[in-house]
């Protein structure tokens, strides 16, 4: 555990570049659904690293697979086999219906893994084909490409030149999908839940709508799962509640329960990259390997995603209510994916408010709060989370 204190906080922080608006806080561990500042008062976690934590802080399932991993081998290089990669690869896809698995550090690494595979795709069976067709408000990351496909209206003047050849079009308006695709339209990137616009679904008939377009045209069907995959909706990936079969699907945030590794999952049909144009130092290690294994283990488990999925129904009805109590909006989502529109009420104040008071909450816009808390937590955690945002709305009346 860190030794520091609040002054060492406030000295040292001037060697971090600023990149995100931080609260003087300096997190020095955490347990399950709490964290722990540098002064030892707790925080009720309902954010997880933002999806990331999906067995809570530290368990002591990733404690354990962590010490036996870094014991027996680290980092072989990529261009080597090593038995939890291969052992990742294989449970991934016999629980989809992909064949093949490359694996990354980061949902932005996976995604501009899949632009990169799309285009290849186009390239060899499409007469060149290139442009991906993605949704207004969407998310896909930060690295040159993805921010280029990312529809966050925010990202649009910054760093220009972006890459070009993605057409972004109204999220669940299949017309406006149908509409963009040319002769050049190699595929589709599709979130199921805009999770970064507020938790916004894709309706089940636009999903398939999409997936009947690829077929009709001969494109791709590229599924970012980055967030809403690994349990976090309820089931091991969301598109099985969609009834859509995808090309290529990406993981990222839940699939290594807190340490960096991301997926990228393909057929066999689709899977055309030649030697030398994927790769990456850290990629498919077997560290990081051997804890995202045990991740899909514990998710798999007997029960677990059923009372997950019990977990996220009362966290609604719970939201609900206080969205009753307080005369707030939309409550919506799925699993324990969820969010709540505060209406008039700025969520950035309930944020704030509720940070003081000892809950982490998210709000991805100034008029939505994100909960998207550990896949274990349970009605005791739930309720105190309820009583915390209760007396924080109370207080801003």
């Amino acid at each position: 555990m860190s030794n520091i204190d609040s002054s060492d906080v406030l000295t040292k922080t001037q060697f971090i570049m600023p990149i995100t608006p931080r609260p003087s806080l300096c997190f020095t561990h955490g347990k399950g659904h709490y964290l722990f500042d540098q002064e030892g008062r707790a925080y009720l976690d309902m954010v997880q690293g933002w999806a990331v934590n999906a067995l809570g802080h530290c368990p002591e399932v990733i404690q354990k697979v962590l010490n036996q991993q870094s014991a027996t081998l680290i980092n072989p290089g990529p261009a080597f086999y090593n038995a939890p990669m291969l052992n990742l690869a294989e449970t991934l896809c016999e629980n989809s219906v992909f064949d093949q698995a490359f694996f990354a550090s980061s949902g932005a690494e996976a995604n501009e893994g899949a632009i990169k595979l799309a285009r290849k795709w186009g390239q060899k069976h499409k007469q060149g084909a290139f442009k991906i067709i993605t949704f207004k408000q969407g998310f896909h990351g930060r690295t040159l490409a993805t921010m280029s496909a990312t529809g966050k209206a925010a990202f649009d003047p910054l760093f220009e030149p972006k890459v070009s050849g993605f057409s972004k079009v109204e999220f669940n308006n299949l017309n406006a999908v149908e509409a963009a695709i040319d002769t050049q339209t190699t595929a589709i990137m599709l979130e199921l839940v805009q999770g970064e616009a507020g938790v916004i679904p894709a309706d089940k008939s636009f999903a398939e709508g999409v997936a009947a377009l690829c077929r009709k045209h001969n494109l791709l069907l590229i599924v970012d799962e980055v967030q809403t995959g690994i349990g976090r909706c309820g089931t091991l990936f969301a598109y099985t509640q969609y009834g859509i079969d995808p090309d290529i699907l990406t993981l990222g945030k839940g699939l290594g329960g807190g340490v960096p590794i991301s997926a990228l999952l393909t057929k066999h049909s689709v899977s055309c990259f030649d030697y030398g144009d994927q790769g990456g130092t850290f990629n498919g290690n077997p560290l990081m390997c051997a804890v995202a294994e045990k991740v899909v283990s514990e998710v798999l488990s007997c029960g677990f995603l059923q009372q997950s999925q019990a977990s996220g129904a009362y966290l609604k009805d719970a939201l609900l209510g206080v969205s009753d109590q307080f005369s707030l909006g939309e409550v919506r989502g799925t699993g324990l994916l969820l969010a709540m529109d505060t209406q008039a009420i700025s969520a950035t104040s309930i944020y704030s408010g509720c940070l003081e008071r000892g809950l982490i909450l998210n709000a991805p816009n100034t008029k939505t709060l994100r909960f998207v808390p550990a896949l274990n937590i349970t009605p005791v955690e739930i309720d105190q989370a309820i009583e915390i945002l209760g007396d924080t709305l109370c207080s801003l009346r």
